[in-house]
């Protein structure tokens, strides 16, 4: 499988974010997105996921289910931890388990949340919201993960959590993409670098 995007121009609020921006990302790899605030990152992993439309280019995914759009292909976890607050912990993870399959225990489980699962999700911290938002990463089988800042307020355990699974994720043949402007943990096979002119 593997991911492919020619020539891709973003404009967002009547702003050109990026243009002629070209990469790959195949099966097995990691893409690190980098460059200071308000250089597309976000919006292009949005776009990737198909929350955003392209002003033009191409975006392909080889080897993919052509029954089913790039997002339906997706993890997508952005900078909203996309948590329902009046749900505990474990029924929002029910809930998107109905949508990508899963357990839901063993999700809570992979961020050491279980001892919240009853607790709604509005009474946790900011630390293990994010840790419940991520946790759908445990469910079903989605072979593209796009991470947007994963790694904001967590602790150091959990950021070792969030490195390990993106090391089997990648291990195991899945594509992986994220955006930082810090050290996750992780070897990526290749940085792009947006903002001035390199988009």
């Amino acid at each position: 499988m593997r991911l492919v995007a020619e020539n891709l121009e973003c404009v967002r609020g009547g702003r050109r974010v990026f243009s002629s921006l070209s990469f790959t990302c195949a099966a097995g790899e990691g893409l690190l997105l980098t460059g200071p605030n308000g250089s597309g990152k976000s919006s292009l992993l949005r776009l990737i996921a198909g929350l955003v439309q392209m002003r033009s280019g191409r975006l392909g995914l080889e080897g993919g289910d052509d029954e089913r759009s790039i997002g339906q292909h997706t993890h997508y976890a952005g900078h909203l931890d996309a948590l329902k607050t009046a749900l505990t912990a474990y029924e929002n993870l029910e809930f998107w388990a109905a949508l990508y399959g899963g357990d839901p225990d063993a999700a809570l489980e992979g961020f050491n949340l279980s001892h919240l699962s009853d607790i709604p999700a509005g009474f946790l911290s900011a630390g293990q919201k994010r840790r419940l938002g991520l946790a759908r990463l445990f469910l079903g089988q989605r072979p593209l993960w796009l991470l947007d800042e994963p790694s904001v307020s967590l602790d150091t355990a959990s950021r070792e959590i969030l490195g390990a699974i993106m090391k089997a994720h990648m291990a195991a043949g899945g594509l992986l993409i994220a955006a930082t402007h810090v050290t996750l943990g992780v070897e990526f096979s290749r940085e792009l670098k947006l903002g001035g002119r390199a988009a």
